[in-house]
């Protein structure tokens, strides 16, 4: 991969050309994509538990032998229509679950700080390579150069509109139109729970800083996300761990990299 790529301006034209940082070397990895990705996720999860004594706050015994019926513990008492009913033991209506998930149960799995960065840096390089980015699904045929760089007047659009406009003048629009399309409504205890739609990926803007405006307009368009290079994790970059999102960086997010070396033996490399 050339190290050497455009600068475009907000209307699509290349207006000069920048050499990329050297981060954009490292080998691509997906093995520790994928690991990284899964533990990372893991940290999401939240802790379940139940009521220890669920299930069993109830007087029952066994019937035991001789009435032509099974010796399991049932209601006490002569009101229906509880008593002569199984209770208190697992399978049984009303009854406790068998093996209950517990609250103090480590649910996360640990990264190892240089594992997680080398994946961060292989993403990050990964982003520079067409065949992946296609592979994923993404619609690119109007765009020629990787990884993509923008003017970082990109960091004042402060509309989704006119971030809509700037990402069709890119040659996004195919893209976009694939991210509508696979819109999905949801049913049931999700849609309820405020998860009603499921959308695609599209593209993904880093910059700079995360106080540009920007920033503001995440998630306004369906798909695209904006992230600062200072927040930007594996998860953007390989979203499911499947490798690697169309991204779009700022001149400002390029000159931030610029500190970060690729993945030496020896070390971190930052």
């Amino acid at each position: 991969m050339s190290l050497n790529v455009g600068v475009f301006d907000l209307d699509g034209r290349e207006k000069n050309t920048t050499i990329l940082p050297e981060v954009f070397k490292s080998a691509y990895r997906p093995d520790v994509i994928h690991k990284v990705c899964v533990n990372m996720l893991s940290h999401r999860f939240q802790r379940q538990g139940r009521y220890p004594a669920a299930g069993e706050m109830v007087s029952a015994e066994s019937r035991n032998t001789g009435l032509g019926m099974a010796r399991i513990a049932r209601a006490r008492g002569d009101g229906f229509p509880r008593a002569g009913q199984a209770a208190a033991v697992a399978g049984v209506r009303h009854g406790r679950v068998a093996h209950p998930p517990e609250s103090w149960r480590k649910i996360y799995k640990k990264v190892n700080k240089k594992e997680k960065n080398l994946a961060l840096r292989s993403a990050i390089a990964a982003t520079g390579r067409r065949d992946l980015i296609e592979k994923r699904g993404h619609k690119v045929g109007a765009i020629s150069n990787f990884p993509i760089v923008v003017s970082s007047d990109l960091e004042s659009v402060s509309k989704a509109k006119d971030l809509k406009k700037i990402l069709v003048s890119l040659g996004m629009s195919e893209d976009l139109d694939r991210t509508d399309s696979s819109r999905k409504v949801r049913s049931g205890l999700a849609r309820r729970r405020g998860r009603k739609n499921r959308v695609g990926y599209s593209a993904l803007v880093v910059t700079g800083s995360e106080n540009d405006k920007i920033c503001q307009v995440s998630g306004s368009l369906p798909g695209v996300h904006v992230r600062s290079v200072r927040k930007l994790s594996v998860l953007d970059l390989a979203p499911g761990s499947r490798q690697i999102r169309l991204t779009i960086y700022s001149e400002n997010a390029i000159e931030k990299l610029r500190g970060v070396r690729q993945y030496k033996v020896s070390g971190i490399g930052i």
